[in-house]
């Protein structure tokens, strides 16, 4: 009877064990952070990207950057900029705004346009798009600094998605 008693109160023991072990495992789950081409999705209500360090220090191109954020019941501010080492021939960037698809599990670009200047140092732009709701939105942009006599230098920069309820 005593060996009884101990093998049904160990079973249950070992029971508890795999259920809260199998119960954590699945709030793991629930909480992954998904990652889309290089961009996380997240519920923030602003996001910035800045150029990769290890791609830059040109002799013209020092750095771009690029933010998206939440500016009221479907619309996002958007914003870009570019900046050289000194005063250039050219500086520009491409500026693209993406939304995710769930189904596709990829990003579709639903707007972009671009801004340049001759003669400067910087260059930025900003926008505010009016857009669906429920979708997660990035933004990211190619930036180009150089001389007219010399091939241009580029860099990217791209921000993490933020989900516009």
């Amino acid at each position: 009877m005593k060996k009884r008693i101990l093998s049904i109160v160990s079973s249950v023991i070992v029971l508890c064990f795999v259920f809260t072990v199998s119960i954590v495992d699945v709030q793991a789950m629930d909480n992954e952070v998904i990652q889309v081409d290089g961009s996380y999705l997240t519920t923030q209500d602003t996001s910035i990207g800045k150029s990769p360090s290890d791609i830059l220090r040109g002799e013209y191109l020092m750095d771009g950057e690029c933010s998206i954020t939440k500016a009221g019941r479907n619309r996002i501010y958007v914003y870009a900029a570019t900046t050289a080492d000194s005063y250039v021939d050219y500086v520009a960037a491409i500026i693209y705004v993406d939304r995710y698809n769930e189904k596709t599990e990829k990003w579709e670009q639903i707007d972009n346009w671009m801004v340049e200047d001759r003669d400067t140092y910087f260059i930025a732009t900003s926008k505010t798009i009016t857009v669906d709701r429920g979708y997660y939105y990035r933004v990211h942009a190619e930036h180009f600094a150089g001389m007219d006599t010399e091939p241009l230098e580029e860099t990217y920069s791209f921000t993490d998605g933020i989900l516009v309820p």
